[in-house]
């Protein structure tokens, strides 16, 4: 859950913003898609992935998201500049919404689309994050 600032290369006909795998974002870049099309009252996202680690940038417009890890940390953040990208990791649930009329929302991903890979209950998640996290605290005990 960090952002980041993408740098822009300027030469008075335009800017341009080049991104790479494993140099300005975590992780090589398996799938690639977009969200546009969306208004102030829609709603998307309300997952998250046991694998897939996500890197979120506003290529036009504006909308927020809000990153909840399952433990009481959630966070908005707001992505309103083509050099802005947001990282979401593994077993973060993400909740994207307020998005402008001309938004368009890239999304970098880690992996294949799979199905299996989503957790779309909420319920779910937080049962799941809880029992990982006392599986680390068992470790840190006996460790």
């Amino acid at each position: 859950m960090t952002v980041f600032n993408l740098h822009s290369n300027s030469n008075g006909l335009g800017e341009l913003i080049s991104i790479e795998s494993l140099k300005d974002i975590p992780f090589e870049i398996k799938r690639v898609f977009y969200i546009f099309g969306t208004n102030e009252q829609s709603k998307r996202g309300s997952h998250a992935h046991y694998n897939t680690k996500q890197y979120l940038i506003s290529i036009s417009g504006s909308c927020e998201i809000c990153l909840d890890n399952g433990n009481g940390e959630k966070k908005n953040y707001k992505l309103d500049s083509p050099n802005k990208g947001l990282f979401q990791d593994a077993m973060i649930w993400g909740n994207m919404f307020n998005f402008s009329s001309d938004n368009v929302l890239l999304v970098l991903a880690n992996t294949h689309f799979s199905e299996k890979d989503y957790i779309r209950d909420y319920e779910q998640f937080l049962e799941i994050q809880k029992i990982q996290t006392n599986k680390i605290k068992i470790f840190k005990i006996y460790n």
